[in-house]
Parts: structure tokens; C-alpha cells; sequence
């Protein structure tokens, strides 16, 4: 029924199990329908847990439109690097064909933050691109003559939202290799700039431009065992930015999670390039101060969360490819490969405007 299609805002969907239908029900209801939706496992209702219903809250809190949490610095107005001026936060990740594959399109993800100085809402644009391409390649776009892109788009939702140019960026970008800083540097910046430029004239903000990693081997431990946490783990906000980081670069690990089982693993940013002129530790209290408003949970996590969301938004828009089937732990595409193995580029489907 139309009427109440549009009426309806929230769809909560008890399933069985993840597999097969969650992809099918998460890309009608975000592709056709327009309807934020919930799905919940049974054998997890039932039991009632008061964990997980509130991890269940949470999530359907910020797909309303809520927030669950907001630094205390940014009511303040006092967030280092950030709330000084008009600020755009993006994150960015590609995600890539299961290891064995070699024909599905990789994924790119880029999220920006719409609702400064509190940095806790986030717009997402998905795009399909070459087989294992590593540089995004929408960032900015000609389409039909005309600028287009990712950036531009997210910059003037920016705009439309809080009435404001911004004046810095700040671009988190996740699952670059050090091999790959160079090239990656060169041609996004690029597009961010030409992205940029076509929307006023001379309107060219600094930029910085920082790599996120946390595919790697450190591990930090403490030397004093009275400044571990209860899990035995160095304290959250634990920064190392000596010693063992690179001699000449601008480059930290942040450890900003609290351990639960393990040892923690920090998570290494290397600033690649930083035109605002950041000090260390006031770009280092920001990415730390943003690990607290990831929207899941309500410890802080790891990974600074615009890098953290364009990596879920990534793996999210594999179920809006027509035909591909997805779990959690892989996935699998009905793209065929051409004879000169470039594989066909399947066009994900808009999201509607009211998810």
C-alpha cells in the first residue's frame, strides 16, 4: 500500500539467520523502498539480554536520525583542530574482492560529517570501481560535461545543512598501503582540489591528508605494570609518536580503545600531507577525542569512526549489486570478465534520500 509505505519509518525484521536474506532485505529496503530497518536474530531476542538490546538501541537511535553521544568539548565549543573554524571531516575506504577472486568490481566509501562543530552525523557515497583499484576514482567526475564526484556532493550537503563553507578538511583515508602513499596522495588530492575549485571560484581549503592503518605487527606494551588498564593493556589514548615511527615523517600510533581480550593493537596514522599546519598533539587529542563518538557502542574504538564508517558503508553497498550474494566473512559476484580481464563495472543503485 503507497500510504502507508510512505508512512512507515522504521522496519524491524526478526530473522532466522544472516545468510542470504539480510543482503536482499538490507538492499530493498535502501535501494527501493526508502526504509531505515533493524534486523535482530531470534535466538538473541529471545534471550533477553540487556547488552544487546541496548547495542540494538543504539543502532536504531542513529538510523532515526539520533545521536548517541557528543563530546563534551564540542557543546563547549573547545575541540582542538576543529571548532576554531568551519571544519569537514572525511573518511574513505575501498574494500576489495575476497582473496581468489578475480572479477568482482572493489567498492569505494567515502563519508563526510554534516553536522559540525559536534561531528557525530555522517552522509556516505558509494561507488563501484576496477577490479583491485586501489585510488577512488569518483572522487570528482565529469558527468555529461558537467563537475560531479563524491567530494563535491558530500561538500554541498555540508553546506546545505549547516549553513557553512568549510574552511579546513580533514580526509581519513583507510587500506593504503606504505607502497601505495605516493600514488594515492597524488590523484585523490587532486580530485579533492578540482572538486573544490568547481564549487567557487578560488575556494581551495587546506587539506590534511592522513592514512589509516591497522593492519600491522606493533603491539605496545607498558613498562610500569601500575598503568595498565584491568586487561593488562597500556591505557587508552596511549600515544607513541618516537623512537620507533619514522625519523623524518609525521607519523603516531594511537592506542584508543580499552583492551577487552588480548593485547591491544594501536592503530598507526601517518599524515601525508597537512596544509593547516597541525601541531602532533592537536591533530593526535582530535583523532583521539572522535574515537569516542563511534555510534555502536558507547566505549571508544579503535579506528577513528569516518574511517570506520566508509569501511561498513564499503561493505554494505556489495548487497546492492545486482546478483551478488554476501556474509560477513566474504563475497562473491556474478560480474563476468571481459577477454583483456578488465571486469564489467555494474552501477550500484542510488540510496534513497531518506535512509
Amino acid at each position: 500500500d503507497r500510504r502507508a509505505k510512505n508512512q512507515l519509518q522504521l522496519l524491524i525484521i526478526i530473522l532466522p539467520d544472516y545468510t542470504g536474506t539480510y543482503g536482499t532485505i538490507k538492499r530493498i529496503c535502501e535501494t527501493e523502498l526508502g526504509i531505515v530497518s533493524q534486523c535482530c536474530k531470534p535466538n538473541e531476542v529471545m534471550k533477553g539480554q540487556k547488552q544487546y538490546q541496548e547495542n540494538v538501541a543504539l543502532k536504531i537511535n542513529v538510523k532515526a536520525g539520533g545521536s548517541n553521544s557528543v563530546l563534551l568539548d564540542a557543546i563547549s565549543r573547545n575541540i582542538p583542530c576543529l571548532t576554531d573554524c568551519s571544519t569537514i571531516i572525511f573518511g574513505a575506504d575501498v574494500t576489495h574482492a575476497s582473496p581468489g577472486e578475480d572479477c568482482s568490481a572493489s567498492i569505494a566509501a567515502v563519508v563526510a560529517s554534516m553536522d559540525w562543530p559536534d561531528v557525530t552525523k555522517y552522509k556516505g557515497i558509494v561507488s563501484a570501481q576496477g577490479h583491485r583499484e586501489e585510488i577512488i576514482q569518483d572522487l570528482y567526475k565529469l558527468v555529461d560535461g558537467k563537475p560531479s564526484g563524491m567530494i563535491r556532493e558530500l561538500l554541498i550537503s555540508f553546506y546545505k545543512l549547516t549553513r557553512q563553507k568549510p574552511k579546513r578538511i580533514i580526509f581519513y583515508r583507510d587500506g593504503v598501503s606504505e607502497g601505495q602513499f605516493a600514488h594515492v596522495l597524488l590523484h585523490e588530492m587532486d580530485a579533492i582540489r578540482k572538486a573544490c575549485a568547481t564549487l567557487e571560484e578560488n575556494y581551495l581549503p587546506p587539506v590534511t591528508f592522513v592514512v589509516v592503518q591497522k593492519r600491522h605487527h606493533t603491539r605496545l606494551f607498558p613498562v610500569d605494570n601500575n598503568l595498565t588498564d584491568k586487561s593488562g593493556n597500556i591505557m587508552p589514548g596511549t600515544v607513541i609518536d618516537t623512537k620507533i615511527c619514522h625519523p623524518s615523517a609525521f607519523d603516531f600510533y594511537l592506542c584508543s580503545h580499552a583492551g577487552i581480550q588480548g593485547t591491544s593493537r594501536p592503530t598507526h596514522y601517518h599524515v601525508l600531507l597537512d596544509e593547516n599546519k597541525f601541531t602532533a598533539d592537536l591533530l593526535q587529542l582530535l583523532t583521539n577525542s572522535l574515537c569516542y563518538t563511534y555510534a555502536r557502542c558507547t566505549r571508544s574504538v579503535s579506528v577513528v569512526p569516518p574511517a570506520y564508517y566508509a569501511h561498513l558503508a564499503a561493505f554494505r553497498a556489495r548487497y546492492y549489486v545486482e546478483g551478488m550474494t554476501m556474509s560477513e566473512s566474504g563475497s562473491s559476484s556474478a560480474l563476468d570478465m571481459t577477454q583483456s580481464n578488465q571486469a564489467h563495472i555494474a552501477m550500484l543503485p542510488k540510496i534513497k534520500d531518506s535512509v
